[in-house]
């Protein structure tokens, strides 16, 4: 069941009239222009800008690259390493002209882009137009504007240039609701960050004054080998070592030589030698990789209500979030930065669709992780909050709860054992071992599971805002303002109703869009919603009727 839509959190959507937020796509054969195009009509060229000219060398250092990475491996892999021996030099050739074939022939069509690319900052609208066969002329509403984002990788610092992202916060599919300019200077996007989101600055009452919320504490790189990267990094390292040796024709060599390291070793060593080893190439991969994405990080509060994060080594990024947008903040402790008391800091905001961000980028990310006090007083500054609401006392779930997650996850465990054991008693008796060594091992780590994911249930209110907390793999802990909650979904089950148990689900058009309060009991789980916003669901409940009637 859901309520209608009473909250604050919802975003506008473009329904076609004018001066709406999402971008406007016009296209046409080349050559086409109307009359908002660049030198024409009443605009005239007032005000519209080309992007950096060095967008065509950077085009071409790129595809240099590109055809560096294609031609290398595929010299060495047809000549062994002698390109210019009897029977190679015709085919080196060929290559390396399809070499300078793809940088000549990227940088002219970078060209031809730029050159055909204007970008002018209204009054009213940002516009972009561009296009080599089609012309395409996009706009966004200033006052739409939410976020502009600055990104430089490695190439773009060494030329003083970034990249500028600007989107509405709607989440629209295509593109629709984004600007990208691609590449301008870095003095030029931090001219646009400045303009886009300049606001009037708003009155600090609460204490909380502009400046800086957190900085980097190297100490915090001690998480990194902590996550669920780092074996995925250990893999990944010994399956590129196969594939180089490969290309160089010396993945026997490779494998003999691991082999002999373990000449004579039982092989119940060698497996847990061979993963200690991959484990440890992950967590250097994984410090690595954290020191990239981390490193110059400050969280800090602008003028006028805008959270900027920056942070990166080579990759430098520069991204901005408005306070109005943002619903409340999300607490995630990953189960072993749990274990050593550390957590991070998501923003709930709307607008930051995942599908239309870079996957390594981590928008939604105000801090990574750091000891769990830290953690707290960080969620309470960025929301303003005199105490963190994610440090708020929760309601417990009840014991019906626990029974379902036990029962649920020694189940799950004793899947694959049953399975193994039935393919033992039909195939070989090798599969039996394995049987009764996952059922010595997977039922009691799945009730150790259980047991923890149902401590971390729990709900509650903190003043403006609903507090909910499940997982235990990921643990996440959702501080939601109730004003931004605009319907509530009851669930129940067939096993939840005979246990009194409900599930509810608080909508909002912030963050992943829906957040679950598992498992609650019915009665208190209902009445929890009503109050956390009034109104809202008292509609669809049923009142026992008074005595006497």
């Amino acid at each position: 069941m859901s309520g209608p839509n009473t909250g604050t959190g919802g975003t506008a959507r473009y329904d076609g009239t004018a001066g709406a937020g999402a971008a406007r796509d016009t296209a046409g054969p080349e050559g086409t222009r109307g009359p908002s195009g660049p030198g024409e009509g009443s605009h005239g060229t007032e005000g519209w800008l080309r992007l950096d000219r060095r967008a065509v060398p950077l085009t071409a250092l790129v595809m240099a690259g590109v055809a560096c990475g294609v031609c290398v491996p595929v010299l060495f892999g047809l000549s062994g390493g002698a390109w210019f021996g009897a029977g190679h030099g015709t085919r080196t050739l060929l290559l390396l002209a399809g070499g300078v074939l793809l940088v000549v022939g990227g940088a002219a069509v970078e060209y031809l882009r730029w050159s055909r690319t204007r970008y002018r900052i209204g009054p009213e609208r940002a516009e972009l137009h561009t296009g080599l066969l089609l012309v395409k002329r996009r706009s966004l509403a200033r006052e739409r504007i939410r976020s502009v984002d600055l990104t430089a990788s490695p190439l773009l610092r060494v030329l003083g240039l970034v990249k500028v992202r600007m989107g509405t916060g709607e989440h629209t599919g295509g593109g629709e609701s984004t600007l990208e300019l691609h590449p301008v200077s870095r003095a030029e996007g931090e001219r646009l960050r400045r303009e886009l989101l300049g606001r009037p600055p708003a009155a600090d009452g609460d204490g909380h004054r502009d400046g800086e919320l957190a900085a980097l504490d190297p100490r915090w790189l001690r998480y990194a080998p902590l996550s669920f990267v780092a074996p995925l990094l250990g893999g990944a390292a010994a399956g590129g070592v196969m594939q180089v040796s490969e290309w160089f024709g010396a993945q026997d060599e490779v494998i003999d030589w691991v082999g002999d390291r373990f000449r004579g070793t039982p092989v119940g060593w060698i497996v847990p030698a061979v993963a200690a080893v991959v484990l440890l190439a992950g967590a250097v991969g994984a410090l690595g990789l954290w020191v990239e994405m981390w490193w110059n990080y400050r969280l800090e509060r602008e003028p006028g209500g805008t959270l900027r994060v920056r942070r990166g080594l080579l990759t430098t990024r520069s991204i901005s979030i408005e306070e109005r947008r943002l619903r409340g903040v999300e607490l995630v402790e990953p189960l072993g930065a749990r274990l050593s008391g550390a957590a991070r800091v998501d923003a709930v905001a709307t607008g930051l669709a995942e599908a239309e961000e870079d996957q390594h980028a981590d928008h939604r990310t105000l801090l990574p992780a750091v000891p769990r006090a830290v953690a707290d007083d960080v969620a309470a500054r960025v929301l303003r909050e005199a105490a963190p609401p994610t440090g708020a006392r929760l309601t417990s779930h009840p014991r019906a709860a626990r029974t379902r997650r036990l029962r649920w996850a020694v189940a799950a465990a004793l899947l694959p054992v049953v399975v193994l054991a039935v393919l033992g008693a039909l195939l070989t008796d090798v599969l039996l071992y394995v049987a009764g060594a996952c059922a010595l091992v997977l039922p009691p780590l799945a009730v150790l599971l259980a047991l923890d994911a149902y401590r971390g249930l729990g709900h509650g209110l903190s003043g403006a805002y609903l507090v909910t907390r499940s997982g235990t793999a990921r643990r996440a802990t959702v501080a939601l303002q109730r004003g931004g909650v605009i319907g509530w979904t009851v669930r129940q089950s067939y096993t939840q109703r005979r246990a009194g148990l409900i599930t509810l689900t608080a909508t909002t058009a912030a963050g992943a869009g829906a957040y679950d309060v598992h498992d609650a009991d019915a009665g208190e789980g209902l009445g929890f919603a009503a109050t956390a916003v009034p109104g809202l669901l008292e509609p669809f409940l049923e009142r026992d009727a008074p005595h006497g009637r």
